[in-house]
C-alpha cells in the first residue's frame, strides 16, 4: 500500500529592499532604518530562512533583517533578483491601458525583457505552493518590486500582464499562505504598520500613497 506524503502549509514573507542610495549601491539611511526596524518586527516570527536577491540594495537589507532574527540562515538567491517577469503583447493588455504599460516596459531594452521568464518561473517553483512535511514553513524573501507584484499575481492567478501597477514601498511586508488543498491567500499586502510616518512610501509613485 502506497502512502502519501504529508504536505503543510508554506508562508511566504515578501519584502522589497530598503530606499536605494541614486546609483543602487546600498541602501540610504532611511533605508537602513527601514531594514532595521522590519527585522525587529519579524523577531518573533517562525522563519526558517531569509533568501535575498544578488543586487546590493537587497543583500544589505537582508543583512540588516538578519541580524536581528535568532540564527535564521541568510542567503543569496539568483532567482530574487531584480528583472521584468513578463512582457505582454498588445493583444493582451486593456485597450484603455495598452499605450501607458507598453510605453513603461518600452524603457527596457528588448533583451532584458526577455531574460525575465526563466527566472521568474524558477522563484515561483522555489518559494511558492505548500511544503512536504508535517511542520509549516514560514521564509522570507527579501527582493524588487517587479518580483513582489509578480509572487502577488501568481497567487490570484491573475493574468500574467498584471504584475505591473501592484507597487510594493521599501521595506513593506506583503505575506502569502499557500495551504494544501486551497488556494493561496494573500494574508497581508505591502504593510508598513512597523515604520514611521516619514519612512513609509519610499519608492512608491508619488500619486498613489494615502
Amino acid at each position: 500500500m502506497t502512502s502519501t506524503a504529508a504536505r503543510s502549509a508554506r508562508y511566504l514573507y515578501l519584502t522589497r529592499h530598503g530606499e536605494a542610495t541614486p546609483d543602487e549601491s546600498g541602501l540610504t539611511e532611511a533605508g537602513r532604518r527601514q531594514a532595521a526596524l522590519l527585522g525587529e518586527r519579524l523577531r518573533g516570527a517562525p522563519l526558517t530562512a531569509v533568501h535575498h536577491g544578488p543586487l546590493a540594495r537587497a543583500a544589505e537589507t537582508a543583512r540588516l533583517i538578519g541580524a536581528r532574527l535568532d540564527g535564521v540562515p541568510v542567503r543569496v538567491r539568483d532567482e530574487a533578483g531584480d528583472y521584468v517577469p513578463y512582457g505582454p503583447s498588445r493583444e493582451e493588455l486593456p485597450a484603455d491601458a495598452a499605450d501607458a504599460l507598453l510605453g513603461f516596459l518600452g524603457q527596457f531594452p528588448e533583451a532584458e525583457r526577455a531574460r525575465g521568464a526563466e527566472p521568474a518561473a524558477e522563484a515561483v517553483a522555489r518559494f511558492t505552493g505548500p511544503v512536504e512535511g508535517d511542520e509549516p514553513r514560514h521564509e522570507l524573501v527579501v527582493t524588487h518590486n517587479f518580483l513582489v507584484g509578480w509572487l502577488v499575481r501568481a497567487a490570484l492567478d491573475a493574468p500574467a500582464w498584471r504584475w505591473m501597477g501592484l507597487n510594493h514601498a521599501n521595506a513593506a511586508l506583503t505575506v502569502i499562505r499557500y495551504a494544501p488543498g486551497r488556494p493561496p491567500s494573500l494574508v497581508l499586502f505591502n504593510d508598513t504598520s512597523h515604520l514611521p510616518h516619514d519612512l513609509r512610501w519610499t519608492g512608491f509613485p508619488e500619486r498613489l500613497p494615502v
